[in-house]
């Protein structure tokens, strides 16, 4: 029925994606502001990306005054834009006396005594910070104190209860260390101590998360501001319509390819969900998908673009912070990790497709590419410079200065798609907006994260996980020959599950950067203990916690794409978290054979073809278990088969892969039988 019905062009409309956006984003929702407030807020937007583009360029600040000029912006915009309840959402508020520009003086108060208290400690003299590390005044503990709340408060405007929840649980783990249980008893810290820690020294809200944030992240979200903003994004979409719009559900598999190049340049889940979805998830529809799979494909291909590199949200810059490798090591590792979640995707779409019949696109809704081409080809600069000069290794935030600029001068001069100075003034305050929720998040995870720096805990859950993991490892290896698997692996094995299962219900409830920062912090020494890899194990934790936006039940992107398909929100996060499950398996894979990440130690060839063939072959064997459909529909007796032998293949060695794909061999010979006798295009 619907096959029949004509796909118009993917043209992408900005100003509907950035109101998409701001619609179903929380992170990004401002509440309406009175004209002069709306001025004052947007000037500070701006003043804050200009701040962070002139000092990428032309050197950045000392440590704490950048990161202090960073986080003062980010909570004093915060309470001016962000309501203290959902009701301040309806619309503005007429000056008053108690009421200044619409905003009330509560939030003014919080606004100043942010600024005050993030400002104090920028300021005070080296020599007499290191003095008073350990020896706070009372001013610095009032402030310090004083910074928590606003913290606290700030974050959960922006980001939601459930991380200021997660920092007041160690805050007050840290005060009554000696009322705690078992391996979890400490000597405790009083107050004055624990605002020392947190506020006047490098490991709490002034830390590496903060600084991340302040000194990459903000810039090359800037930058894919810009870089949207000149067209770039729609030649992506061209290339994308391209390359896949001719197969089987040709929009679906335009909105994965789509969703992995727009990866390149936003590392956010629900931005790549709304700008891509506003084309793909209407086309889907038409074309014939149900409304809860048309949102479910957006949403699961959009969630990999925070592990897409160059960009990757700001994983990859935490990552260099926290193992101390040059950027380009981490974007070389993420590049199977990425493949494979685009891979696994595009597998239950394909079968999705095959099974219900759906069509390709024809020639006359796809793209002509030399047009595009022609058009836009100036967009493709700023990000090859940007990339020649991460992979020169130049700092990155030099490169993001680089990437912005030539973006500003092909806005400039390209005369086919000109960028006009609103334009420009709107793109350095949207690029500013987004960084006021992570902003924040990522001071309070310091919070967690200090409270581990100063009580030790993270060995103790470390210890604690390790030692129940291999109490199971001791029951189940009782049921199992030892050649299998030894206690070893089946410690690790489930140390695994346990810290996937974490990482994922984390994420359902705090942002993906924050969610990477804290399990990095505690789970990631975890897998350290066992023997793996810091950066598999950091990989590891941060592709489970990526997974969180597409499961229910806060499924960010899932839910976005919803709202935007008409579909139930919960069907539409099942379903992509259904499609997300072949990729579920890969951190497995690379855990126990780390040569799938291509830059760690004991790399080799073989090792790699054996991990990657038996992934990709894993990968497809389940999705087709999953969608009811290889070649032609599977039978009942096919899917067992299908995903015992999908989940043999994944293991990284030769014999559980031969015995793995002996296994579906009798599939794949009812499957061709069945395709002979009723062919159908591939």
């Amino acid at each position: 029925m619907a096959d029949g019905d004509k796909i118009a062009p993917m043209e992408l409309d900005e100003a509907k994606a950035r109101e998409l956006e701001e619609q179903f984003d929380s992170e990004i929702r401002f509440r309406p502001l009175a004209p002069m407030a709306a001025r004052i807020v947007g000037t500070l937007l701006v003043a804050l990306s200009v701040f962070h583009y002139y000092t990428a360029g032309f050197g950045l600040l000392s440590e704490m005054l950048h990161r202090g000029i960073h986080l003062s912006f980010v909570l004093g915009l915060i309470f001016l834009v962000f309501p203290f309840s959902k009701t301040g959402y309806s619309e503005p508020a007429r000056a008053s006396l108690i009421r200044p520009l619409g905003i009330s003086l509560f939030d003014w108060a919080l606004a100043i005594g942010a600024v005050v208290a993030v400002m104090h400690v920028p300021f005070i003299p080296l020599d007499d910070l290191a003095f008073r590390v350990g020896n706070p005044t009372t001013t610095d503990v009032v402030l310090g104190g004083i910074l928590v709340l606003v913290l606290l408060e700030a974050t959960r405007r922006s980001v939601g209860w459930p991380l200021p929840i997660i920092a007041i649980c160690f805050m007050t783990y840290s005060i009554y260390g000696p009322s705690m249980p078992g391996i979890l008893v400490h000597p405790g810290a009083s107050f004055s101590q624990l605002i020392n820690h947190l506020y006047l020294t490098s490991q709490g809200i002034y830390g590496i998360a903060l600084g991340v944030v302040a000194t990459y992240v903000f810039h090359f979200v800037l930058f894919g501001v810009f870089a949207t903003r000149i067209g770039l994004g729609q030649l992506f979409l061209d290339c994308a319509a391209w390359v896949a719009g001719r197969y089987a559900g040709g929009p679906a598999k335009v909105s994965i390819f789509g969703s992995a190049l727009f990866g390149m340049i936003s590392g956010s889940s629900v931005a790549n969900t709304v700008t891509v979805g506003s084309l793909t998830i209407p086309a889907m529809i038409r074309m014939g998908y149900s409304r809860p799979f048309a949102g479910a494909v957006e949403a699961a291909s959009s969630t990999g673009g925070q592990i897409t590199p160059p960009i990757m949200g700001a994983a990859a810059f935490l990552m260099i912070e926290f193992l101390n490798l040059p950027y380009t090591t981490i974007i070389i590792a993420a590049i199977v990790p990425a493949f494979m979640h685009f891979f696994g995707v595009l597998v239950q779409v394909h079968f999705e497709a095959k099974r219900t019949g759906m069509r390709g696109m024809t020639k006359e809704e796809m793209p002509d590419l030399k047009e595009a081409f022609k058009r836009d080809w100036p967009t493709v600069i700023p990000l090859v410079v940007l990339v020649g000069i991460l992979l020169s290794g130049y700092t990155p935030y030099l490169a993001a200065f680089w990437g912005i600029t030539l973006c500003v001068l092909v806005g400039l001069f390209n005369p086919r798609r000109r960028m006009s100075p609103a334009e420009m003034f709107d793109s350095l305050r949207d690029g500013a907006k987004y960084a006021l929720a992570v902003g924040a998040a990522a001071a309070t995870v310091g919070i967690v994260v200090g409270v581990v720096t100063l009580t030790g805990v993270g060995f103790k859950i470390s210890y604690i996980v390790t030692t129940t993991a291999a109490e199971i490892a001791a029951f189940i290896g009782t049921f199992m020959p030892a050649a299998w698997f030894g206690p070893q692996a089946l410690t690790l094995l489930f140390t695994l599950i346990m810290t996937g299962i974490v990482c994922i219900l984390m994420g359902c409830g705090i942002p993906t950067t924050a969610n990477y920062i804290i399990m990095a912090t505690i789970a990631a020494p975890t897998l350290g203990m066992l023997g793996v890899e810091p950066i598999v194990a950091h990989f590891f934790v941060f592709y489970y916690g990526v997974l969180a936006d597409i499961t229910p039940p806060v499924a960010l992107a899932a839910y976005a794409a919803a709202g935007m398909a008409g579909a139930d929100p919960f069907k539409t996060g099942n379903t992509a978290f259904r499609l997300g499950l072949g990729k579920i398996l890969v951190p497995f894979v690379f855990v126990f054979s780390p040569s799938l990440l291509l830059v760690t130690a004991d790399f080799t060839w073989s090792n790699f073809f054996i991990a990657f063939i038996g992934c990709t072959l894993g990968i497809t064997f389940l999705g087709a278990a999953l969608s009811g459909f290889m070649l032609v529909r599977t039978a009942a007796w096919e899917k067992p088969l299908l995903i015992l032998s999908a989940i043999l293949l994944v293991v990284p060695e030769l014999t559980s892969s031969l015995i793995g794909f002996a296994l579906v061999l009798p599939v794949l010979y009812r499957q061709f039988s069945g395709y002979r006798a009723t062919p159908a295009a591939l």
